[in-house]
């Protein structure tokens, strides 16, 4: 444990229980981090994992299996807010939430943050090898009409709303547009992308990078940060018609066993230390800007611009929503796609 460690005189330590549950996506705490938080305020920490955020939402709902804290990404907040799955942050315990970036804070998927604390962030771009096609791609137009060079060599996204926003978003459509027209012509251009592609997945972009079996890829800002630690040809792009950002949030669930716990770990995990060095084990942009303003992040990714944005880029951003019942008809166009 680093030795400057201490609770803040905010923190009641009576209040503290023994255990804390915490259910996460896999690999996206650093154990020594957990270990820290252990040693400073004596609570054993559990933590479960999950694949996706339906799987999540999925165990909440059957009654949340005893769990505190859950992680879930923006338009599953609003999912979960919508269910009554989980309970309002205590802002007298969650005090170091003023060191996130404004623009991480107050989404559409939970203004106020009445529920939910940022945790990592990033966008849904794309990564290429400038060392086979160059340094000028900025426009979603290098996977739509993609070069001799990436043809064949092309990699989408395998989560089907990332692709096919990433194609409305090339039609000057927003990214969570639900009109029959608008859809229709999302489909039309990834059929048409399709004999290009290698594959549609969301697991190994970076190792499809770094192996070179791809030159080009619709990835997420983690990935390549991955790869291009491997290989510094590497470049990430944020399109210039936009693209998607993403939050993974820190979220007390609604019947937690151990709610003060809960909300102390929070509030830990915001200290810009503790995010600095989370972020480095955890390899994605940190919402801490304290952090970045002292210097405690890795200065190669918060001087590039693709990682670390400033406003300018953030208003070309869109969040992902929930679509309802809509949802059906993304379904069925990714299941064309696919049959096709």
């Amino acid at each position: 444990m680093t030795s400057t460690l201490e609770l803040p005189p905010y923190i009641d330590r009576s209040r503290l229980e023994s255990e804390l549950f915490v259910f996460n996506w896999g690999d996206y705490i650093d154990p020594d981090v957990l270990a820290d938080f252990e040693r400073l305020t004596s609570v054993k920490v559990t933590i479960d994992t999950y694949e996706t955020n339906e799987q999540a939402i999925a165990k909440l709902q059957q009654g949340g299996l005893g769990y505190d804290i859950v992680v879930p990404t923006d338009y599953a907040v609003q999912i979960a807010i919508g269910l009554g799955l989980l309970q309002e942050l205590d802002r007298s315990v969650i005090r170091a939430i003023e060191h996130l970036d404004p623009n991480n804070l107050n989404g559409p998927f939970d203004p106020g943050n009445r529920y939910s604390v940022p945790y990592f962030w990033g966008t849904s771009g794309y990564a290429y090898d400038t060392a086979v096609l160059g340094d000028g791609l900025t426009s979603w137009r290098a996977l739509f009409e993609p070069a001799e060079a990436a043809r064949g060599k092309l990699v989408m996204h395998g989560y089907y709303r990332e692709t096919i926003a990433a194609a409305l978003l090339w039609l000057g459509y927003p990214l969570n547009e639900t009109s029959d027209e608008a859809l229709q012509r999302a489909l039309a251009v990834l059929k048409a992308q399709k004999p290009y592609v290698l594959s549609y997945t969301s697991e190994n972009n970076d190792e499809l990078l770094v192996a070179g079996e791809a030159v080009i890829a619709h990835c997420w800002t983690g990935q390549a940060i991955l790869a291009k630690r491997e290989k510094p040809t590497i470049r990430y792009v944020i399109p210039a018609e936009g693209c998607a950002v993403w939050q993974d949030n820190l979220c007390v669930v609604k019947d937690a066993p151990h709610p003060y716990a809960a909300m102390v770990f929070i509030d830990f995990l915001c200290w810009p230390e503790i995010a600095a060095r989370n972020a480095t084990y955890v390899g994605y942009a940190s919402p801490n800007r304290t952090a970045r303003e002292r210097g405690l992040l890795d200065p190669d990714l918060v001087d590039d611009p693709a990682i670390y944005l400033d406003d300018t880029t953030w208003r070309r951003l869109q969040w992902f929503r929930d679509l309802g019942p809509d949802y059906v008809k993304y379904d069925r166009i990714w299941t064309e796609l696919q049959a096709g």
